[in-house]
């Protein structure tokens, strides 16, 4: 058979992801920071994109009309600049971006106003921006002197501003650089002598005896070897380092198991001065060198709003703080596009207008999408609003994308990182969603599982130095009030909220107790 070359013509179906499709999917899932920062980049590059204020004329006029996307698409194409010269239809811009105005997402089925939710289609407030959406208000912080944060100094430079007023000899200063270089985190050092007496060529007695004198430093605790050492340096700086308190930090490990009748009798002290020792150390920092780590953290700015009206109904809201400011700006676009260009700038400027246009319907959609999200949450939970922790009930994502006709990743990437503010306190969305324990045998509910680890801890702070509850006793109560759940679980959540077993806490309260009772 002779192999030759030839031309077949193949009809064939796949899905792409275009860019802009995943551009909207990342905006869904972008924190309040991640975001901030991506329009900040889009302005950049893109000239027809413009960050406002709230007083701004044009976004006040933007919320107002935030109430119906199709109604204000439909208005923007009878606008002067739709009919210049360059088309910017919606057409033309799909057409440009290979996707489809009407479903940013592609998990969500895209139904225009009927998928949005009944928060956008009420009447909003005075100003007539509906519910959940940016109001004209001006936010604008003023820069304070007291808002500009001062640069804190690292654990190194907090020793070597010490270090001159402590040595007074070449080599010891150059000990005390090598040894501060050694430091870590937590303020700890791992001292090797012999090559630090081989880099510095001098004595081991020396490295010790300029060791000796940093632990002299501030803040008390810097340059120990071991956890012990940092609570006897804290100790002894405190003046609290009598033997028995010496014994105590020699026997950490009988400490951390509760065992006082060993520790009375090492320490030669009964149960009251024990937990009064104990007190002692419960105050002192175990790791005094994180204090001075400087902290990468970020403020959490809430997304949705959750506040109860007169009418025992709860109202959903999104923080206008948290949505982002920017507009296109189309009075620039009529400028430019008035104007005489060539065929490379006049598709320049139409591409800038398509992925303008297609990035504040992607964040409009973003905000409807959460709030139909955070909507449907606070509708199932509505007992955690009323009743607190012991009312959650078990919820998945599955149920909440069945409610609200959207496909699961799109709920778990609007849970990602965002946050409610409600009367209780803020919370993540994903602390909503909590797996389901099985109810004891005769029809009895599912619990959810933050709810009977809310119970665990509520059982094991009533208890008494009569009644300790053990892992199998607690095991009882919660199937007597119908959660059925094995031992080993109650183990675990007991252990992952950081609570001791039955013996060491039997073993605490009863010493609080002999304390208490020779105080009377």
């Amino acid at each position: 058979m002779a192999l030759n070359a030839r031309l077949n013509l193949r009809q064939t179906q796949s899905l792409k992801m275009t860019p802009q499709l995943l551009q909207s999917i990342k905006l869904l899932q972008f924190t309040q920071v991640e975001l901030e920062q991506f329009i900040e980049s889009q302005i950049e590059s893109n000239p027809l994109l413009k960050q406002t204020s709230r007083e701004d004329e044009a976004y006040a006029d933007r919320d107002a009309g935030f109430g119906s996307i199709q109604d204000r698409t439909s208005n923007e194409r009878n606008t002067d600049w739709d009919n210049s010269e360059l088309e910017v239809s919606a057409a033309a811009i799909s057409d440009k971006l290979d996707s489809s105005l009407e479903n940013i997402f592609p998990d969500d089925p895209g139904n225009g106003d009927g998928a949005m939710p009944d928060q956008l289609k009420q009447a909003g407030s005075a100003s007539g921006a509906a519910p959940g959406l940016p109001s004209s208000r001006n936010t604008d912080d003023e820069y304070t002197l007291e808002n500009i944060a001062q640069s804190q100094l690292s654990l190194r430079e907090v020793i070597e501003q010490q270090t001159p007023f402590i040595f007074k000899t070449v080599s010891d200063h150059a000990i005390a650089r090598e040894l501060t270089d050694a430091l870590d985190e937590r303020g700890y050092i791992e001292l090797d002598l012999p090559a630090i007496c081989e880099r510095l060529n001098c004595e081991e007695e020396d490295v010790l005896a300029v060791l000796e004198r940093l632990q002299s430093c501030d803040p008390a605790g810097v340059f120990a070897r071991n956890l012990s050492e940092c609570l006897r340096l804290q100790c002894e700086r405190n003046h609290r380092l009598d033997p028995a308190m010496n014994a105590l930090l020699d026997n950490l490990e009988l400490l951390a198991k509760r065992d006082f009748k060993a520790l009375g009798q090492i320490c030669g002290v009964d149960d009251s001065d024990l937990l009064d020792m104990l007190g002692e150390i419960k105050r002192l920092d175990p790791r005094p060198g994180l204090r001075f780590e400087a902290s990468s953290t970020q403020a959490i700015v809430h997304d949705v709003e959750v506040s109860q009206t007169p009418d025992k109904s709860w109202r959903i809201e999104l923080n206008s703080d948290a949505l982002p400011k920017v507009i296109v700006d189309r009075q620039y676009f009529n400028e430019v596009s008035g104007s005489k260009l060539k065929k490379e700038e006049k598709s320049f400027i139409a591409d800038c207008m398509a992925s303008a246009t297609w990035l504040e319907r992607s964040l409009d959609q973003r905000a409807i999408t959460i709030l139909k999200v955070t909507t449907e949450i606070v509708k199932q939970q509505d007992g955690f609003f009323l009743h607190g922790v012991s009312s959650l009930k078990p919820m998945t994502m599955k149920m909440v994308a069945d409610a609200i006709d959207m496909h699961e990743s799109t709920v778990s990437r609007v849970a990602s990182n965002k946050y409610m503010m409600t009367p209780r306190g803020l919370f993540e969305l994903r602390y909503f969603f909590t797996v389901a324990i099985s109810g004891t045998a005769g029809g009895a509910e599912d619990h959810s599982s933050e709810s009977v680890r809310q119970r665990i801890r509520d059982l094991i702070k009533e208890e008494t130095v009569q009644k300790v509850l053990s892992d199998d006793a607690l095991v009882d109560i919660l199937r007597a009030e119908g959660i059925e759940i094995a031992r080993r679980t109650v183990a675990k959540y007991r252990e992952a909220m950081n609570i001791a077993s039955s013996v060491q806490r039997r073993r605490e309260k009863r010493a609080q107790q002999a304390s208490e009772q020779k105080h009377h």
